[in-house]
């Protein structure tokens, strides 16, 4: 193998790079200077993060199980802004007492994961495929019951390990009979036929992989796992695992199972629907603000479905754009959640009235948040919506299109109530002002300009559109 071989594996690399960074600093640093590493690893992130974006060669090695291409690279270079955002919000939950001695071990496992991640990005192989989504999967388990003195983290932990092991035994069901109905496993030489058998197959294949994106009816642990789990983990499974799952979702069905493209657009027509329509109604019911926000995320898959279903160019850039403005947005909510929660223990709606009065700079960046994830204009999460909705007109889906319209304005009431309660709702004991360290601010900065970045700076999405040309 040729050193511009190994290049190809850039993300991967400079990732494993960054865990052998943390084993050194961990082994080297007393306890007393433990939290030197969390601005290490930060720093690392940033720095891999940058690295990422510099031009590079593209192809395939191991005789085609890795693949990478440039859409496959700016997906990549996507998660890692929304890791590197969570990197900087975990800081202050990873300075407690109770957790001085477990930083390492929260970021080996952060790192693990999204080495995990860029693996199923670029597999070009069905076992390749597999070996990340579960590398993706079980480090992330581990976190959600990291905090070992919260049943509520235990609970969260035993739950996504028990749904995680059910989906993959049911996508690892589907590639079985597809393996048996093809008898390859590698994309690039794939042989669909469209036969029952093959269809079989793809509908647990899909049935697996929704799982992981929380799509209605496999939505079930998405509320009590994220509720449950530390903010910094319910951050990283809302945004970089459902993210890349959708995004390798799209690829196959762009390319694998094109063939049977009639087939999956009617089981993605009536999972959409679903999706959108359970995800607001449930989320209207939500006082505490980590299950409101599942509820929110389990309605913008729902939207994000739209996009697929276009099944061309336009329905591929509308995804990666969507999936760049809900990093954003996402992350941003999530931020200021946990800067409350780590101050005052607060996660309910209600104990957010007369927020702006104490709060101002974080209530409007919880605005802009749910402003953008209710598609209120001009902030990016209008134009995601906006790129979503013109990607199901060009197929002529038009009543998919006023579902989706009449869930946006369902959505917008419910992401309302949280702002009403900041900016109008008195109270006589409003949560006090808290000052967030360094790190929260940065990442809080970061999420609120791309929110008004994107919202304004068309060319980014003209940029997606090309790279898509091929599909």
């Amino acid at each position: 193998m040729t050193w511009n071989e190994l290049l190809l594996m850039r993300h991967e690399w400079t990732l494993i790079g960054l865990a052998l960074v943390l084993i050194i600093l961990e082994i080297g640093l007393s306890d007393e200077q433990k939290n030197r590493i969390t601005i290490s690893a930060s720093l690392l992130m940033a720095s891999i993060t940058i690295v990422g974006f510099i031009p590079a060669e593209h192809g395939s090695i191991f005789g085609g199980m890795y693949v990478t291409d440039p859409i496959r690279i700016l997906m990549k270079n996507i998660l890692n802004i929304g890791a590197l955002i969570i990197f900087l919000q975990s800081n202050a939950w990873l300075s407690k007492a109770s957790m001085k001695n477990r930083i390492t071990e929260f970021y080996l496992l952060l790192v693990s994961s999204l080495i995990g991640v860029n693996y199923m990005i670029s597999a070009g192989h069905f076992l390749m495929f597999y070996l990340g989504l579960e590398l993706l999967t079980i480090p992330i388990a581990a976190l959600a019951a990291y905090e070992q003195y919260n049943s509520k983290s235990a609970e969260a932990g035993i739950k996504l390990i028990l749904s995680s092991a059910f989906s993959s035994a049911i996508l690892l069901f589907g590639l079985s009979v597809l393996y048996g109905a093809t008898g390859n496993l590698y994309f690039a030489g794939f042989s669909f036929t469209g036969s029952l058998v093959t269809v079989l197959g793809f509908i647990f294949f899909f049935s697996g992989l929704a799982f992981k994106i929380s799509i209605v009816p496999f939505h079930l642990w998405t509320a009590d796992v994220y509720e449950g789990s530390p903010t910094s983990v319910t951050s990283y499974l809302s945004v970089v695992s459902k993210g890349a799952a959708v995004f390798v979702l799209a690829i196959l069905l762009f390319t694998l199972f094109r063939v049977i493209q009639p087939v999956w657009r009617d089981v993605l027509y009536a999972t959409a629907i679903l999706t959108m329509t359970i995800g607001n109604l449930f989320a209207i019911r939500q006082q505490n603000l980590k299950r409101f926000l599942a509820f929110s995320s389990i309605a913008q898959a729902g939207f994000i479905l739209l996009g697929v279903i276009n099944g061309g160019g336009l329905g591929m850039a509308t995804v990666i754009y969507f999936v760049l403005m809900y990093v954003f947005s996402n992350l941003a909510a999530f931020g200021v959640v946990q800067t409350v929660e780590q101050s005052t223990g607060k996660l309910n709606i209600d104990d957010y009235n007369g927020f702006y009065k104490t709060n101002p700079k974080l209530s409007l960046t919880m605005m802009l948040a749910l402003f953008s994830l209710a598609g209120i204009p001009p902030l990016a999460g209008f134009f995601g919506k906006f790129f979503l909705f013109t990607a199901v007109a060009e197929n002529g889906f038009y009543t998919l299109l006023l579902v989706a319209v009449l869930n946006t304005v369902i959505s917008l009431y419910y992401y309302l109530l949280v702002v009403k309660a900041m900016f109008i709702n008195k109270s006589e004991s409003p949560i006090p002002v808290i000052t967030s360290d360094g790190f929260m601010r940065t990442s809080l900065l970061i999420a609120a300009t791309g929110i008004i970045v994107l919202g304004f700076y068309s060319p980014v999405f003209d940029y997606i559109m090309e790279l898509c040309t091929t599909y």
